[in-house]
Parts: structure tokens; sequence; C-alpha cells
């Protein structure tokens, strides 16, 4: 069975985006974020404010986009087709 790259890049593209996003609100809301803000040392502009969730959630989703994208094309390039 073949995976379609675009709709596994785009599934977890948006899952790690808004994840990013959500776990930003959270964490800035309760007043936490020692951990969270280590972030910023991948996603150049992201602090744990409001803007910075916007930012997370941009570089979440292309994060998430390209690992979904390369994960379905080693599936596809190493599971192959199987003759029945």
């Amino acid at each position: 069975m073949q995976l379609n790259k675009t709709a596994l890049g785009l599934s977890i593209g948006i899952l790690w985006g808004v994840s990013v996003f959500l776990a930003t609100l959270w964490v800035f809301w309760r007043g936490g974020g020692e951990h969270l803000v280590l972030l910023n040392k991948f996603y150049l502009g992201y602090s744990v404010t409001y803007l910075g969730a916007l930012v997370g959630l941009v570089y979440g989703f292309v994060d998430g986009f390209i690992g979904g994208w390369i994960l379905a094309w080693l599936h596809n390039r190493f599971a192959g087709s199987k003759s029945q």
C-alpha cells in the first residue's frame, strides 16, 4: 500500500503546528515555560508569548509537513508493492 506523501505531510504538519501553538498558550497562561523556551534554539523568533505561539504554529507546520512527507516517502520506498 502506498502512502500519499502530501496528505501525510499535511496531517502531521497540522497536528504538530497546533500542538506547539496550544502548548505555548498553555504555558504562557500558566506562567511557566523553562523547557518550552528552548524551542527558540530551533525556531528563530519563537518565545512563550502570543506572537511566539503563532511563530511556533508556522514552524511546527513546516517541520511536521517535511517530516510527514519524508516518512511517507521512506515507507513507499522500502515497503514496495507486494505481489499476491
